[in-house]
């Protein structure tokens, strides 16, 4: 994946095309608008709204990418009653000068949200650290299939892998049901992933499904619940 250009979405935010794939790392119609709304609203705000009582949320990202998902979220939980431990995967880093070209930093516009952009990229592979007061970011240099981590470690997952069409191996039950053993009871499994094959994989594999309203350019997204044993 050298080839890798830097493209503008619809929302004014960056995103990487590969051209070998045809396969971008975002929405065209919104590089931050679509992470804000897929993973931040309807995964993060939803459990939160499910258990205001829980001050301590453990999240796995599938697909670490360009950070953003993991530079919203710490965004998100600035200044609040709430510790977010955050663990992301990625197999193939990005190169630094590439990252450097993205202009998200510049979309929030306070000095304390570049910095940390920056202290996220910064952040030592395999290591644990506090980035925030309120968050904490461990990445993992892995694909899923090496990755193991002990089952229930995790309240929330953001699977952003790329598209089943480009990267089917991702989607497989297998790896879906690798995700629903790594979720604590009641945890959340969100992505905006929503074809149909998926959806019966979600579903074969334990996971209660909601079929949500997508981001803009896309008809919806998928949400899939780890029940309580009955």
């Amino acid at each position: 994946m050298s080839d890798i250009k830097i493209i503008e979405t619809r929302d004014g935010s960056s995103s990487l095309l590969i051209p070998e794939m045809n396969e971008t790392y975002h929405s065209t119609h919104g590089a931050i608008t679509e992470s804000e709304y897929v993973f931040l609203k309807m995964g993060l705000d939803h459990f939160r709204e499910k258990f205001p009582e829980q001050k301590e949320i453990s999240i796995l990202e599938i697909g670490f990418g360009t950070g953003l998902n993991v530079w919203l979220t710490a965004l998100a939980v600035e200044n609040k009653d709430l510790g977010i431990n955050f663990s992301t995967i990625e197999k193939f880093p990005l190169k630094a000068e590439l990252v450097e070209q993205l202009n998200y930093k510049n979309k929030k516009e306070s000095e304390g949200s570049k910095k940390l952009f920056a202290k996220i990229h910064e952040v030592e592979w395999e290591e644990q650290q506090e980035i925030s007061q309120t968050f904490s970011l461990t990445k993992f240099q892995t694909d899923i299939v090496e990755f193991n981590p002990q089952p229930e470690s995790y309240n929330l997952i953001y699977f952003d892998a790329f598209a089943p069409s480009k990267q089917p191996e991702m989607w497989s039950q297998d790896v879906l049901r690798k995700m629903h053993e790594l979720l604590k009871p009641n945890g959340i499994f969100v992505t905006y992933c929503a074809q149909g094959q998926f959806k019966r994989d979600l579903k074969a594999v334990g996971f209660a499904t909601e079929e949500l309203d997508g981001p803009p350019g896309k008809k919806e997204m998928t949400r899939g619940t780890k029940l309580t044993a009955s």
